[in-house]
């Protein structure tokens, strides 16, 4: 399997490391100040390290069933997250590993559920494309094309009835925004102007159907303007260009200003899922998104910029796959679910309105 290589570029004799950050600088590379842009680059080496791995688990046997990765995608799902505090709300996608760990999640209960373990996030019934972590704010991924943005306009009407400060983001697919979910969510969040920001990944395709086959506007931010809320395309392989967005977004939610459409392009580079034998895309087109890598051309503003130089960049690369390995020794090490337990933590234990009682 392909995996990351422990090497970056080099800097140029320009731009070595130690010299002042350019006058050019990104705003949101100002914002974000020099430990959050280290921690956002090694989050975007983890997701990768940990996809990849995940896949090499999968042809082991390790992992039953599918599993959708984002592998091209992580300059999305970092560059989103780093606008977000802790408490801040998340619904992701069936191909959401690299959001539940840009928001946080631990890798080793990340492998323990893919492995179908009791230490994985659901204790190993929820697999790859159901994990949720409600203590960083991830209300979960979900297996159903559009299923989180119902759930997050209800996040955020709570939200902002309990007046807590929270926004929530909502992660699907350029799929999804041709369910009636999408446009019903979308309506509603800017009746009510609810805090929520709306980040559509467009990959290119749902599942072999490409967008422009699909969809009837040339870009899906331009379906926000029926909603009367801003609605603004990126590029999704920069980090800077979609943390930028984001933070704007965000900022405009926790204003009470009501919801926004934030539409990121970028490319997944492996199939649908596993099933997927990568028919309806031509080798060029993979090659061509290939060359510009997200976590690559990260790599090189940082090193343009002056603000990491190489050593950093292979200690952190260092520091991810040792960090991978004593997750999947973590994972491998926790015990299955017992058949006699199938009922347990499927229902609540909780008294509802009406008085019935949980398994």
């Amino acid at each position: 399997m392909a995996r990351s290589s422990l090497t970056t570029p080099e800097p140029d004799t320009a731009t070595a490391a130690g010299r002042l950050p350019a006058a050019n600088l990104p705003e949101v590379y100002r914002r974000l100040g020099a430990a959050e842009i280290r921690d956002a680059l090694r989050k975007m080496r983890l997701i990768r390290r940990f996809e990849e791995s995940a896949e090499e688990a999968y042809v082991r046997g390790l992992i039953h069933g599918t599993m959708h990765l984002s592998i091209g995608q992580e300059a999305s799902a970092v560059g989103v997250c780093s606008a977000l505090s802790p408490t801040d709300y998340m619904t992701s996608t069936h191909r959401g590993h690299g959001h539940c760990l840009g928001k946080g999640a631990d890798v080793g209960r990340m492998f323990a559920e893919f492995f179908g373990r009791e230490d994985g996030y659901c204790r190993g019934r929820g697999g790859s494309m159901h994990i949720a972590d409600p203590s960083t704010g991830n209300l979960g991924a979900n297996g159903i094309v559009g299923g989180g943005l119902p759930i997050a306009v209800g996040a955020a009407l709570a939200a902002k009835r309990l007046g807590n400060g929270r926004i929530v983001v909502c992660f699907f697919g350029d799929g999804a925004n041709n369910e009636g979910a999408f446009h019903e969510s979308l309506n509603m969040a800017s009746v009510w102007k609810l805090p929520v920001v709306f980040v559509c990944e467009n990959n290119k395709y749902g599942m072999s159907t490409s967008v422009a086959r699909s969809t009837s506007v040339k870009n899906i931010a331009d379906r926000a303007v029926a909603y009367s809320m801003p609605g603004v395309t990126v590029d999704g392989n920069r980090f800077a260009d979609v943390a930028d967005a984001t933070h704007a977004a965000v900022e405009r939610a926790r204003r009470g200003e009501g919801p926004s459409l934030i539409e990121c392009l970028t490319y997944r580079i492996r199939g649908h899922s596993k099933s997927d034998r990568n028919r309806y895309r031509t080798k060029e087109e993979i090659e061509s998104w290939q060359k510009r890598d997200p976590i690559q051309l990260f790599e090189a503003e940082l090193l343009e910029f002056g603000l990491m130089d190489t050593p950093e960049m292979v200690a952190i690369q260092t520091s991810v796959e040792e960090e991978i390995t004593a997750a999947i020794e973590f994972a491998k090490a926790s015990p299955a679910p017992s058949p006699a337990d199938l009922t347990r933590y499927v229902y609540t234990t909780e008294r509802g309105s009406h008085g019935h009682h949980g398994a």
